[in-house]
């Protein structure tokens, strides 16, 4: 999107929860074993290591766990407290992992959505009552099953500081495993679905009804605005 100037727009907050939502309801599995979270982690481990980011020092930690808190695969990328200065790995990133990952469960939904759709809703975590020892940051991603729209199967997590870059990190991880997984297969991916309830113990949190016209009316107002 642009304006007069030619001068590239970033996009909205509401805009940003909407592409999560798209994310949460095209990237479903067949199936998901302790070999795909395994896998998965690698694949997130050797995309980090392989970016600029860690060559300039960047640490990550990742963690992928069943909904019932079951550790599949978790690994650190990086010295955790090491003297070589070169990785910014600590304790406190795994407490802010599994934050994330906490947000993931509570919600059903990315911790990348909670935040922009907070954000887009002019929300705080006290007014969702995401507080304690929540961390509403991109990074955390739920893992659900074609055939079991309940709730997610799984979490995929990773923390290196940057929600965004924590977030794209994660869905492009996902996807590109997922094309790996149908073409092995055979099959061409499924279509995007609508997007996934919430847990029924947190149907408050982000109002979907409240959502939907809160992001018409935020595209209405940027489009009139431009």
């Amino acid at each position: 999107m642009f304006n007069g100037l030619s001068t590239p727009i970033p996009p909205s907050d509401a805009e940003l929860a909407s592409q999560a939502l798209n994310e949460e309801s095209g990237y479903r599995f067949p199936s998901f074993t302790a070999n795909d979270a395994v896998t998965l982690g690698l694949s997130l481990r050797k995309r980090f290591r392989m970016s600029s980011r860690h060559a300039r020092g960047a640490g990550l930690v990742i963690s992928i766990q069943t909904i019932s808190r079951h550790t599949l695969f978790a690994c650190t990328v990086g010295d955790l407290g090491g003297m070589s200065g070169m990785s910014d790995v600590s304790l406190d990133s795994w407490s802010c992992l599994e934050g994330m990952i906490a947000v993931v469960r509570r919600t059903g939904h990315s911790s990348w959505y909670v935040e922009k759709g907070m954000s887009a809703m002019g929300k705080t975590p006290k007014q969702l009552d995401i507080q304690g020892d929540y961390q509403i940051r991109g990074g955390a991603f739920p893992i659900w099953l074609e055939n079991a729209p309940c709730c997610p199967i799984a979490v995929v997590a990773c923390y290196s500081g940057s929600s965004s870059d924590d977030h794209r990190l994660v869905v492009t991880a996902l996807r590109d495993y997922l094309k790996k997984i149908y073409k092995a297969d055979g099959a061409p991916p499924p279509p995007p679905g609508p997007s996934m309830p919430m847990p029924a113990s947190t149907a408050g949190v982000l109002d979907s009804s409240v959502r939907r016209d809160h992001l018409s009316d935020v595209r209405k107002d940027h489009n009139d605005n431009f």
